[in-house]
């Protein structure tokens, strides 16, 4: 993550020990592939390049609420996972947020990913370097869905190697949590998809799609997901689990929206994408949907026929982010964004959870929420 929240990342060692568990498997991996030569490595150094610069706020929300629900020391009475295994939970979200990551770039059409090229791309460009035969955007593609394959598997391989030491019913609770994110995020981006395909409709209706696709597709695999897994690796009773749900869910839809605002507004040095990407991509994003209900017919009419142009200009997209301004969109997306985190971060605050856990759960709520990338 960005300033605000690498201190955070930092507590505990978390970050680093994360990371230095990816390194194992990475190397691992590595050995495994030496006997296809060097074209296969270039597979593992995307991959690896993709995992180095993540934010690590998944595998952070897993630790601190193992932590916040009394881990540590069921741990030590052997009735919860240990340290490692939820280090190793959280390095197997990083790798399924990865697989993620290459997939939605090639489903979007994205150029860049923290300040790089994006896989397809890269690959994209390798071709056209070398000359090969065949399109270089369909080799692109192709070996950016392989990695995301790769990545996929990759994080089954590092769940099943955590939990397979956790004691009790432990790992299958856990088990459980992550198969059903994995599914979430699935059809999440089956439906983020299909948004982007259908007519324009009603901007209720938009909307309403648009926070289906944010629920499945973002808010419960970023924040209420690895809180609960943190819960269950604690071996946290049903009503524990469900108020990480809940204020997971909150915070999670928040992060997303935040995100969205980011996509249109947000400074290309701290995202990483260039400006107004998501209005290039014609992400049909909550805050486009209540531009949509909000714009006058005019600007209605602009933001719909411009909307997902690839070859908007930078004064396009001025205009285009004039109009979000205008019809009140930002100021009402906020708003939600306030409204969202403010009574979960309090009810988190509020609970009785074990400290430092319950601090750091508040501190990485209002940072995943208040965040310039």
């Amino acid at each position: 993550m960005t300033a605000p929240s690498t201190p955070l990342t930092d507590t505990e060692d978390v970050r680093a020990d994360v990371a230095g568990l990816l390194d194992e498997h990475l190397a691992a991996l590595g050995g495994e592939l030496e006997g296809y030569g060097p074209d296969a490595a270039a597979l593992l150094d995307a991959l690896g390049t993709m995992i180095e610069g993540g934010k690590r706020l998944r595998p952070a929300f897993c630790y601190w609420s193992w932590r916040a629900h009394g881990g540590l020391e069921a741990a030590a009475h052997g009735t919860a996972a240990d340290r490692r295994t939820v280090l190793g939970v959280g390095a197997a979200l990083e790798l399924f947020q990865a697989a993620a990551l290459f997939h939605d770039d090639v489903m979007d059409g994205s150029d860049a990913r923290r300040g790089r090229p994006a896989a397809h791309r890269h690959f994209e460009a390798v071709h056209r370097a070398a000359g090969w035969s065949g399109p270089a955007d369909s080799f692109g593609e192709a070996a950016a869905i392989l990695l995301g394959d790769l990545a996929l598997v990759a994080s089954e391989r590092q769940l099943s190697t955590a939990l397979a030491t956790a004691p009790g019913t432990v790992g299958a609770r856990a088990r459980a949590v992550f198969d059903r994110m994995r599914s979430e995020v699935t059809v999440g981006q089956y439906l983020d998809v299909l948004a982007q395909a259908l007519p324009w409709g009603d901007g209720h209706e938009e909307e309403a799609r648009a926070r289906a696709v944010v629920r499945a597709k973002s808010a419960r695999y970023s924040v209420e997901h690895p809180m609960v897994l943190g819960a269950v690796l604690a071996g946290a009773d049903q009503g524990a689990v469900d108020r990480c749900r809940s204020t997971g869910l909150a915070l999670g839809e928040a992060f997303q929206l935040r995100d969205d605002v980011l996509g249109v507004f947000g400074d290309p040095a701290a995202t990483g994408k260039p400006a107004g990407d998501d209005l290039r991509e014609g992400k049909r994003t909550v805050l486009v949907a209540r531009a949509v209900q909000q714009a006058s017919p005019e600007d209605h009419a602009l933001l719909t026929e411009h909307l997902g142009r690839r070859d908007l200009a930078v004064e396009d997209v001025e205009r285009l982010r004039a109009v979000l301004h205008r019809s009140g969109a930002l100021d009402a997306v906020e708003t939600m964004i306030d409204d969202l985190a403010g009574p979960a971060l309090d009810t988190l605050a509020g609970a009785p959870l074990a400290e430092p856990g319950r601090t750091m759960l508040v501190r990485l709520g209002q940072a995943a929420v208040d965040r310039p990338a």
